[in-house]
């Protein structure tokens, strides 16, 4: 179910200091979680299928596996929080939200566009994030691909 937030009158777009802020973040968690996932699949390899340890990640099958499930940890820990709260670990440090224009959560499809497009971007050079420099709303190529938008939140009052 889509979550509207509030306070959308005072937030604004978010650059890409802080934007970079929250990436760098992230990626350390996503990280720890690939550290965590590798070890289990060599503990697999190793313990159940009983490989010995020169054929550990030798075959196609083994590789194309532990990519797989990189992949789809990496997508699982962004679409979880993108879709609850708008905000990773990372963009909450940072106050950082990713909404729709309309200022609601974003739904599975879009965290899957921003998921892969965000690939493409990075895979350019990170020209797609470059790109906030020079649009007008402060987009990046994630964001207009989705539908969707990065913005900062204000701090919260005490």
């Amino acid at each position: 179910m889509r979550r509207r937030f509030d306070q959308l009158d005072e937030v604004w777009p978010a650059g890409l200091g802080k934007r970079l802020g929250a990436m760098v973040y992230d990626g350390l968690l996503v990280l720890a979680i690939w550290i965590g996932i590798t070890t289990a699949h060599v503990a697999w390899v190793r313990l159940v299928l009983e490989l010995p340890p020169e054929a550990v990640g030798a075959g196609m099958a083994q590789v194309l596996s532990l990519r797989l499930a990189l992949a789809l940890s990496a997508y699982a820990f962004f679409t979880f929080f993108w879709t609850r709260g708008g905000m990773t670990l990372g963009m909450q440090a940072w106050r950082l939200r990713v909404q729709t224009d309309d200022g609601c959560s974003i739904t599975w499809s879009q965290s899957l566009v921003r998921y892969l497009v965000a690939w493409v971007s990075l895979a350019a050079l990170g020209l797609g994030y470059w790109w906030i420099l020079f649009d007008a709303q402060k987009r990046s190529w994630s964001d207009i691909a989705s539908g969707t938008r990065v913005v900062v939140v204000p701090k919260a009052s005490r």
